[in-house]
């Protein structure tokens, strides 16, 4: 098994992928290097090259000046002249022997052959035909080298023109080599490291999503496996913690309701007057202690309730839902009290299925509309809109009842807290019906406002969720 870390593992691929193209570059380099000092070779051959022959041509227009003067005036000093220039002409035949490449094969041969001739016959005083033959064969020769340099030139530059295009591609595919080979060190530490990264963030949304029975393991470098651990440990201290709170919420409840039960069953006694009549001052004191006693299993009901949503609201259960099914659902849960109220519930939904969690946003609805329910005054009127615009999905629900105060505009959403301004009529909540919907929005990637908070002629609610279209 590996044990590197996440850094080591790390550092490895940077220097693979450091290795792959610097390789690509010192080979790169090395042949341009080697195209370079054959350019340079081949360019000092073709300077040599070109010097000599042209040097050499001067010197044949000098040999046959001389040559022709001493056959018309016969004078030694003309002839010590032709020798003097033969002697330097012959310098330059051996220059052009000396070239490494032999670019002219044997023609520098065949030039000293015939200077010689022609000085022999010179020297010998041939007859003045002979002597313009051998000048016409060392101009011939002259001409013959001319020619083969510049032969040899334009081979090597079409050699060169060659060689660059087979070092263009071969840098090309060395260059193509390097690149694929360190894309694929690079995909391959991506991938040595992606898996135990996904691991590690599947990891963290089951804790947050308080599933504590699925075991965290994390593979891949030490300290990434480290962290898998570490993960495991705290899901284990959360699964702990959370079977206490659990515990305690029902020993707490259990503790308190058991009492409760007794108190409201002696406070039923008390107003059946099966103990004895009650007088006047004695049945407010029942009536205050029935209330207070409803009004406190009432907050006992609600405290099991919003623990019971808390921990259900942390799955998500997407599928595909329709938007108008739903608020038609919502609104016929509620139509006894509407009809009691002699409310008008208008709702204004698109027909169109999105992928949702339809029990929490049919919670959400069912909550908002209570609250209009409550606080609409006998015969009003209550708006249920939905928009969807830019993937966001927009509902809306507006009453005309006391509406919220500015102040209130964020408290409300707090676990019992309710609004300053009273409601039409007297409503029994406890004030979790708001902290229970904007927790369910925040699962769902979701918000909730007040619009216009403070506004006296009614509330107005505005949610907003992540709309994708059911396909």
């Amino acid at each position: 098994m590996i044990r590197a870390s996440f850094r080591q593992s790390m550092l490895a691929g940077f220097l693979l992928i450091v290795a792959f193209l610097g390789w690509a570059g010192v080979r790169g380099w090395l042949l341009v290097e080697r195209f370079a000092a054959q350019s340079r070779a081949n360019g000092e051959i073709a300077l040599q090259l070109s010097t000599s022959i042209q040097e050499l041509g001067e010197r044949t227009i000098e040999l046959e000046r001389s040559a022709r003067q001493f056959m018309v005036l016969n004078d030694n000093a003309v002839l010590a002249r032709f020798d003097a220039q033969v002697s330097r002409s012959l310098a330059a035949v051996e220059r052009l022997e000396s070239l490494s490449a032999r670019p002219l094969e044997n023609l520098p041969g065949d030039w000293q052959l015939a200077v010689g001739e022609l000085a022999r016959a010179l020297h010998l005083s041939a007859s003045a035909k002979e002597i313009p033959v051998l000048l016409s064969r060392l101009t011939e020769i002259n001409g013959q080298l001319d020619h083969a340099s510049r032969r040899w030139i334009d081979k090597q530059h079409a050699d060169t023109l060659e060689r660059l295009e087979e070092g263009r591609l071969q840098l090309g595919t060395l260059v193509a080599g390097a690149v694929g080979a360190a894309f694929l060190v690079a995909l391959a530490m991506s991938w040595w490291l992606a898996r135990p990264i996904g691991s590690i963030e599947r990891a963290i949304e089951q804790l947050g999503e308080s599933r504590f029975d699925i075991p965290v393991e994390v593979s891949g470098p030490a300290d990434l496996r480290l962290i898998g651990r570490r993960l495991d440990w705290l899901r284990q201290r959360l699964s702990e913690l959370e079977a206490e709170r659990e515990r305690a919420l029902r020993h707490v409840s259990h503790e308190l309701k058991t009492p409760l039960t007794a108190l409201r069953e002696g406070v039923a006694l008390l107003q059946e007057e099966i103990p004895g009549p009650l007088e006047g001052t004695q049945r407010e004191v029942v009536d205050i202690l029935d209330a207070n006693a409803r009004s406190l299993q009432v907050h006992i009901e609600s405290l099991l309730r919003l623990n019971a949503v808390s921990l259900g609201a942390r799955r998500l259960h997407r599928r595909p839902v329709n938007l108008k099914r739903l608020f038609d659902g919502v609104v016929q849960d509620r139509e006894l009290q509407i009809q009691a109220r002699q409310l008008q519930v208008r709702c204004s939904v698109p027909s169109t299925s999105g992928m949702l969690d339809a029990d929490k946003l049919r919670v959400v609805i069912d909550n908002l509309l209570s609250n209009a329910i409550d606080f609409s005054p006998d015969g009003g009127v209550i708006r249920l809109d939905a928009l969807i615009e830019a993937g966001k999905l927009r509902i809306a629900c507006i009453d005309h009842g006391p509406g919220i105060a500015a102040e209130d505009a964020e408290r409300i959403f707090s676990p019992f807290v309710q609004g300053q301004r009273p409601a039409p009529v007297e409503r029994h909540g406890s004030g979790v019906g708001l902290s229970i919907v904007r927790e369910l929005m925040a699962v769902m990637g979701g918000e909730i406002r007040v619009v216009a908070a403070g506004n006296s002629t009614g509330a107005h609610f505005e949610i907003v969720l992540p709309w994708a279209t059911a396909t």
